[in-house]
């Protein structure tokens, strides 16, 4: 069943993607300092050397890779624009270190515009969050080789652009979304409802009061226009609101020429997010199905046991009191341990991704919390141990299936299966020797994480239903809380609740579905085998993919 739902996912996200006679390109080529760099290439149809295009550089943010950009890419090829979107330095499958090079956006530039069919007076280039220091980047390397520019969540200036102007860049929209959780970052005001008042902005716009949204300050033709946009979302969300991306469309709609005069309004994107979406689910259900089927083979037949027991005949006061203590820690400790992790583990050639680091410190130390809650606030002794091999060579055989599906579908249909910042790609053999260093952590997490959680919650007499409920509750309950916490505030107050990290807070949004995965496979498995380590050793082997693969590279690493 799950590699039925995959081809359906993986064939609508392919259809959406190329619809009108649109081809996808998966590229390499040559950048600064004898980097090499990644993108996707969309070409319309009958765009040709003798029929040249206008054309857009796209470029997704801090750790994402170029198929966030898709939105934006599949709308912009839909009217006619040669799209490159690019994977950032240390990003997706170009060259590490992060942040070296100008990000690769001056490299990106010279290469579209090296392409024989693009109208080289006609180039846009659009970047979202880092994207945007990218692509700003590229015009202060290349001042006359593009026209207009949107920054989508974005800046000029400090950290890491030029300081922006009433004339450079050239024709720039502003796409900041009234709820972003970076505008101190990037415009120096505490809400991003206040972006308008931002004397940063206000500089770049060249006006003395607040900054009208909507209204274009400047002249296209000279080259000085600027408009401020605020769709209703978030940083994040610029990627999945038809708003944020229909502002772009109608920037370069009024600043480039040649493409084809297609509504804003008129938006097919969601539907290759839903295809990938299904992918997804199809991986999740596939792994599951995958593991089933072994435990029918004679290989892996002596793996099929019932669970032994219980740790709780009923739920107590002490059993409620263990689940507090396994939902709510992991996110009482997050900032705390992944600050440290940055402190103690800076990039290196042994640990070159240092977001993935601090993950690995935070779930090891939690993994050690779990182990010892054990000794204190114990129920019931369970034996659910079992067959350390067995279920090591299963996991390896369940996963590797699994990658199986997504290794074809990025080659048979150039996609990955994601949905929004929920993303599992296929790695780079670089990433593979990095996964392989970083798998050692994430298995002790969830040997340690997994055992506690059935043989130190489990409850004799749950039904299924129950189990299942229970146990995805005790892994994600407290990061569905947070994340409540503080997007309730977000909404209300304009601001995050504790918005002094807003870029872990937003990779905590990837925990909360995650979590909900790894306590479905692994109470899968226990169910059928009376063991945590098949879940254990399945779940470390995916998460770890699933990170490493997703995360910048900050240290080079050949």
């Amino acid at each position: 069943m799950g590699w039925v739902i995959i081809l359906v996912g993986a064939l609508l996200a392919h259809f959406i993607q190329t619809s009108g006679g649109v081809s996808i390109r998966d590229i390499r080529f040559n950048g600064t300092n004898g980097q090499v760099l990644s993108g996707l290439l969309y070409v319309p149809p009958e765009v040709t050397a003798e029929n040249k295009a206008p054309a857009i550089l796209a470029v997704h943010g801090y750790i994402n890779s170029r198929e966030t950009q898709a939105g934006f890419a599949i709308e912009y090829a839909r009217r006619g624009y040669v799209v490159l979107a690019l994977d950032q330095s240390g990003h997706g499958y170009s060259d590490a270190p992060a942040f070296a090079n100008g990000f690769g956006g001056p490299a990106a530039l010279a290469y579209l515009r090296s392409l024989d069919l693009v109208d080289v007076d006609n180039i846009g280039l659009e970047g979202h969050s880092m994207g945007g220091w990218t692509v700003l980047a590229a015009a202060a390397t290349m001042p006359d080789a593009y026209k207009a520019v949107v920054l989508e969540g974005s800046s000029t200036g400090a950290p890491f652009a030029q300081e922006g102007s009433t004339e450079w860049p050239r024709n720039l929209a502003v796409v900041f979304s009234k709820y972003d959780e970076f505008s101190q970052l990037m415009w120096g005001v505490d809400r991003a409802q206040d972006t308008p008042s931002s004397p940063k902005l206000q500089s770049v716009f060249g006006a003395t009061e607040a900054v009208v949204p909507g209204q274009v300050y400047g002249d296209i033709a000279a080259g000085t226009a600027r408009v401020l946009q605020m769709p209703n979302t978030t940083h994040p969300g610029d990627h999945i609101s038809p708003e944020a991306i229909g502002y772009s469309i109608d920037w370069f709609a009024q600043t480039l020429d040649g493409a084809e005069p297609i509504p804003s309004s008129d938006q097919i994107w969601l539907w290759k997010e839903i295809g990938t979406l299904i992918a997804l689910v199809g991986f999740v259900v596939l792994l599951a199905g995958t593991f089933e089927l072994l435990l029918g083979t004679q290989a892996f037949a002596r793996l099929r046991k019932a669970p032994s027991g219980a740790a709780y005949a009923a739920r107590n006061g002490k059993w409620w009191l263990t689940f507090a203590i396994s939902a709510f820690v992991p996110v009482l400790t997050y900032f705390l341990f992944l600050g440290w992790g940055a402190q103690l583990l800076p990039g290196s050639a042994l640990l070159p991704q240092t977001i993935t680091s601090q993950i690995a410190f935070w779930a090891v130390l939690n993994g050690l919390i779990v182990f010892a809650l054990g000794f204190v606030l114990r129920g019931q002794r369970v034996e659910a141990r079992g067959d350390v091999l067995g279920s090591l060579l299963i996991a390896l055989a369940t996963v590797g299936i699994g990658y199986l599906f997504v290794l074809a579908a990025a080659f048979l249909f150039t996609v990955d299966f994601r949905f929004w910042v929920v993303a599992l790609k296929p790695l780079s053999l670089v990433q593979a020797k990095i996964a392989l260093v970083y798998l050692v952590p994430f298995t002790l997490f969830f040997v340690l994480a997994l055992r506690g959680l059935h043989t130190g919650l489990s409850v004799a007499g749950d039904s299924r239903f129950t189990q299942y409920l229970s146990n995805i509750a005790a892994l994600a309950l407290g990061f569905l809380v947070f994340l409540v916490i503080e997007y309730g505030n977000l909404l209300i107050a304009g601001h995050l609740f504790m918005f002094s990290d807003p870029l872990m807070t937003v990779v905590a949004i990837q925990f909360l579905p995650l979590m909900a995965i790894i306590a479905f496979l692994s109470t899968f498995t226990y169910r059928r085998t009376g063991s945590y380590l098949p879940g254990a050793f399945i779940n470390a082997l995916f998460v770890t993919w699933y990170i490493v693969a997703g995360q910048a590279t900050q240290f080079p690493v050949s």
